[in-house]
């Protein structure tokens, strides 16, 4: 799993937080995005990419924070080139779904 830290900001507000925390967890083979403490400084306000396979691609990720009220772009280049090589190099390139129902299907007809 990698980590950066990077700047969110809230868009209604422009309050930004500097402490943002950004990356890509391989097992569940999704980008994460966690940011901005609560008013009690407990939970977070912003916690994306919790479930296998919810972000795929950055662009993803960062349509969610921006409904959700967030932006997280500019990011420096040098952390973006640093979350596309993770990505690039811990993401499964699996086989599709419907490949394996085919495969599965053929098998069990012979």
């Amino acid at each position: 799993m990698s980590r950066y830290t990077i700047a969110v900001t809230r868009t209604a507000s422009r309050h930004s937080g500097p402490d943002a925390i950004i990356g890509y967890d391989r097992p569940l083979q999704t980008f994460f995005l966690q940011a901005v403490p609560d008013a009690e400084g407990e939970d977070l306000e912003l916690w994306l990419g919790t479930d296998l396979r919810e972000f795929e691609t950055l662009s993803q990720r960062w349509t969610a924070a921006i409904v959700r009220g967030f932006d997280f772009i500019p990011m420096a280049s040098g952390i973006l080139h640093k979350l596309l090589d993770d990505h690039a190099r811990e993401a499964h390139h699996a086989v599709s779904d419907s490949i394996i129902q085919d495969v599965l299907e053929r098998t069990s007809t012979r």
